[in-house]
């Protein structure tokens, strides 16, 4: 008696779905760009008005919207009226302290174009960023508009992690907190929001001073958190009892990764804390594909960084002089790694 064996057919669907993907990413990102989200914030909209509202063609309009609706960010009635899925409402209406599309605006104009440049990346080893990839933010900052769409971008993609932080450390036990490479501000205000008690402030290059001082004074924070201009390539690290690196190791090489953390290590009092937040790839390199992409990012945008491992991490904070070192998840992505002085 023979036996029946069921063969599954292999089919090229998943990877049409993977080299397709961005496309999905662009039409979320450029709706984010047309503010899109926010013109619905106030209720639902046909989808006519909606296209007047936000400037757009009549031509794609309707495949926009419906493509939208398509992938959850909106909802269509029956009567043909767009409005935000909740998600959408909630991160991606400008008006509301929860947006978090500063950081898909920074994606937008700046990261997306350069992606189309991976192959030369990978064949050459060099960044593709033109003045980024010299190494340091002076000539990124030199340009205004770049640097309030980097400034905006990091405090999207801060805030939920900010947010996060803020319940997953034990504050109670510290009294001041420095972010280093700060942008806005948008973490020691998220911990000073929570903590009443936290002092302290950011550390970032001159020119940022203005946007983290006004993102301070609009939060009610100015008599509690203060700028620190200076760079951490060149200057000591400011003295407090937490100093936070939120995705900034993941920029340099393996010698500038390790002498910021000596820098930390010797800024610190005795019982201080260090925090390293990343997408951290995980130890056998087998399945976090977002922090591996997100690795290949500093590949095409900087002149030696690289995305690491909670092993490697912990290994360069030991060498540094930190113990009791302890990993822990902040939102789904992203961890944070602490190290004690």
């Amino acid at each position: 008696m023979s036996s029946r064996v069921e063969t599954h057919a292999v089919t090229p669907d998943r990877i049409g779905r993977l080299a397709l993907a961005f496309r999905e990413a662009k039409a979320v990102l450029s709706a984010t760009e047309l503010d899109v989200f926010t013109a619905l914030a106030d209720g639902p909209r046909e989808g006519h008005v909606l296209a007047k509202a936000i400037g757009i063609h009549e031509r794609g309009a309707r495949d926009f919207f419906d493509a939208l609706t398509a992938l959850g960010l909106l909802a269509r009635d029956d009567d043909g009226r767009y409005r935000n899925a909740p998600d959408a409402d909630l991160y991606l209406d400008r008006r509301k302290p929860s947006y978090v599309g500063g950081e898909l605006e920074h994606m937008n104009g700046y990261v997306y174009p350069h992606w189309n440049l991976l192959t030369a990346a990978l064949r050459t080893g060099e960044p593709q960023s033109g003045a980024r990839a010299t190494g340091h933010y002076s000539a990124l900052y030199a340009d205004p508009v770049a640097l309030e769409r980097l400034a905006k971008g990091m405090t999207g993609g801060s805030l939920p992690v900010a947010n996060s932080l803020s319940a997953k450390f034990p504050w109670r036990d510290y009294r001041t907190v420095v972010d280093i490479g700060t942008a806005q501000g948008c973490m020691p205000v998220q911990i000073a929001r929570v903590f009443p008690h936290i002092t302290g402030g950011g550390f970032d290059l001159p020119p940022m001073r203005p946007h983290f001082d006004g993102y301070v004074r609009a939060h009610g924070l100015s008599e509690r958190l203060q700028f620190i201009a200076g760079d951490f390539l060149r200057d000591p690290l400011p003295a407090a009892d937490v100093l936070v690196f939120g995705r900034v190791l993941h920029n340099w090489d393996l010698a500038t990764k390790q002498m910021l953390l000596s820098k930390a290590y010797e800024a610190l009092p005795k019982g201080g804390a260090v925090i390293v937040y990343e997408r951290l790839i995980d130890d056998e390199r087998r399945s976090n594909a977002a922090a591996l992409l997100a690795s290949l990012n500093m590949l095409i945008l900087t002149a030696g960084g690289f995305d690491f491992t909670g092993a490697d991490c912990i290994s360069w904070m030991r060498d540094a002089g930190f113990g009791d070192i302890w990993v822990k998840n902040l939102i789904s992505e992203i961890s944070m790694i602490v190290g004690r002085k």
